[in-house]
């Protein structure tokens, strides 16, 4: 078949990662042959500088290698300079970031005294998106690009005097009405974005750039970053790029949702610099993100996996592999969750309630329904020899090695199972780079034309719930993202992580993945110097007041920078407009503005009734 844009990457069955330029920010190098650099952001109050060198330092003792200060405000951008000072007078040199939005002229101040600038090419320059349908012209656009020019080449040449790196970075629901009126506010919009930025760098010779695309949606931010990543290669550009899943949340869906966006990417070998984005204490973010970076450490010098075809998937957009259904496995069907029992029995496991109840349990060598019916698991050779003893439904496990050997001893054996109903495979890998090694296996069932419908499954020996919850949605999440897999089996040989732990992971992986909806999303910023009200104790107040609608989706944002247009596709929005005052939101339509605080999660919940998406919990 022909490639047109399936080498998004240079090999798919090699973890390699991509070349990329080296910028210097602040003597701490990043792209090029350096590690992966790990950066968090300060939620202090720019203007206030004891408080935030004390957060820059606990950052910096954290192992941060960036870190990045809000600039809202002439206030914060002309405290910059004594905070740099007073950082130094305490013996530390991390570099720094300033994030800027709006206003061009706090970019040229925080270029003076940080060590990188970052701008949002979506309201940089262009005004802030009222998203209003305009037609422009050919000549318009060029007209837009133009003034745009202008503007920045002076900003570049800036740039270059003071040493100052850039990163441009984007964030989905933040495109400028120009932009999305010729795109969409779609991957190719949001590419398109930063793309119009990085030709005026590249006509300037200005080389010191980091790019970033960034979503709530995780499939969106994986399509967008392989797509801005695999133009930049058509236009030569070779710029580092930072990696984030926006508005992830806290504690375990946090995590989750960062890995299995960041994990995708970093398994591809795209990414130079990550943040993850929890709505916690900023000094939480950096352990989880060294941890994501050195699991992939160990996807390094892989045994070689034969794949005589390359992925026949579109890499920036979803399509679920096609499967012909066996009960409630494959087809339209959700993906299941397999539960292992271990050494449990399910009498003790049940009843389980709501929506998070697994479709099947694993016990030892069978599957067993949720009414308790058992259905064997079997090799290839068992069904080959012994097919007609086994029941209504067949479980056949497997892995890439053992099923490309069968098959070339055995190559008769695919039209039985291809005409058989009742059987499902489960596909393991014992590859370092299992990703990899499990993609290669769906292009193999592709070049069989087998529609078998196929459980994941992955075992790990963890003793810390957060360390299985980061390589377990590393591993599936980019899987599950390219539309491969009818279901995911989690396995763990320690006994500290219980099986609910397990089952809760899985369902939050494919939560996280958008294959599958189980709880109420809530899609919360992590909070800086512009966060206008205490964000974490608001975020677990509405996470306990409306947990029981798992139907929606509730952004929790701090200011108007992250909300309206980042909360991407919420049913409903909670954003920080003013000192203690928020605006409540249906989709991206603001319907409550300048709500008291105080009465602020009451008010939501009102407006909830008044839509009919309320429902009471259940006792």
């Amino acid at each position: 078949m022909e490639d047109r844009h399936f080498n998004y990457i240079k090999d798919i069955t090699r973890h390699e990662r991509q070349r990329t330029l080296e910028v210097n920010i602040g003597g701490v190098a990043v792209g090029g042959d350096n590690p992966i650099r790990i950066q968090s952001m300060t939620d202090t109050p720019t203007k206030e500088t004891e408080l935030t060198v004390e957060q820059i330092i606990a950052l910096a003792k954290a192992g941060a290698d960036y870190v990045r200060c809000t600039v809202k405000g002439i206030y914060d951008a002309e405290n910059l300079k004594n905070i740099v000072d007073e950082l130094r007078k305490r013996g530390y040199t991390i570099p720094l970031v300033a994030d800027v939005h709006f206003n061009p002229r706090l970019a040229e101040i925080a270029a003076k005294y940080f060590d990188k600038v970052r701008i949002n090419p979506g309201n940089f320059y262009d005004k802030r998106a009222r998203f209003e349908a305009k037609v422009y012209s050919d000549e318009e656009y060029k007209q837009e690009l133009q003034n745009i020019e202008e503007q920045f080449i002076p900003f570049l040449k800036m740039l270059k005097n003071t040493n100052t790196a850039l990163r441009i970075g984007a964030n989905h629901g933040s495109l400028s009405d120009r932009v999305m009126s010729r795109y969409g506010d779609s991957p190719s919009g949001m590419a398109e974005s930063v793309l119009e930025f990085l030709r005026i760098c590249k006509s300037v010779d200005f080389n010191d750039v980091v790019v970033s695309i960034k979503s709530s949606n995780t499939r969106m931010m994986v399509y967008t970053v392989r797509l801005l990543n695999y133009k930049m290669r058509l236009e030569d550009m070779q710029y580092p790029i930072h990696l984030g899943v926006t508005e992830a949340g806290e504690g375990e869906d946090g995590r989750i949702k960062s890995a299995v966006g960041i994990g995708a990417l970093l398994g591809d070998g795209i990414g130079d610099t990550i943040r993850v984005s929890l709505t916690e204490n900023p000094e939480n973010e950096v352990p989880v993100a060294k941890k994501l970076v050195d699991h992939f450490k160990s996807y390094r010098n892989h045994e070689p996996i034969n794949a005589s075809l390359i992925a026949q998937t579109n890499p920036f957009e979803y399509e679920r592999r096609a499967t012909r259904p066996v009960l409630n496995m494959g087809g339209e069907e959700l993906p299941v969750v397999v539960a292992d029992l271990g050494d449990r029995s399910l009498k003790e496991m049940l009843p389980v309630r709501g929506k998070m109840v697994p479709d099947y349990f694993l016990s030892g060598n069978k599957i067993i329904d949720i009414k308790g019916e058992s259905n064997p698991i079997i090799s290839l050779e068992e069904y080959l020899f012994e097919s007609t003893r086994w029941g209504r439904l067949k479980f056949i496990r497997t892995n890439k090695m053992e099923f490309d050997s069968f098959m070339a001893k055995n190559p008769e054996i695919i039209m039985k199972l291809k005409q058989t109903r009742k059987t499902v495979l489960i596909l393991e890998s014992f590859n370092k780079n299992p990703m990899a090694e499990l993609r290669a296996f769906f292009t193999a069932l592709e070049s069989h034309i087998w529609k078998v419908p196929v459980i994941l499954y992955r075992r790990y020996n963890e003793e810390k719930l957060e360390d299985l919850q980061i390589k377990a949605s590393a591993d599936l999440g980019g899987l599950l993202i390219d539309g491969y897999g009818d279901g995911i089996c989690i396995s763990n040989d320690n006994e500290r992580i219980t099986f609910t732990e397990l089952k809760d992971l899985s369902f939050g992986i494919l939560q996280a993945s958008r294959m599958r909806m189980s709880k109420t999303e809530f899609i919360s910023c992590p909070g800086c110097g512009r966060t206008l009200y205490d964000l974490q104790e608001t975020t677990k107040n509405i996470k306990e007041h409306f947990k029981h609608l798992d139907h929606l989706k509730i952004g929790i944002m701090g200011c108007v920078v992250n909300g309206p247009g980042e909360m991407g596709d919420v049913d409903y929005g909670f954003v920080g407009v003013s000192q203690n005052k928020v605006t409540l939101y249906k989709g991206l339509k603001p319907v409550k503005r300048h709500i008291l605080f105080e009465n602020a999660v009451e008010e939501l919940e009102q407006l909830i009734r008044e839509n009919g998406d309320w429902k009471d919990p259940e006792n």
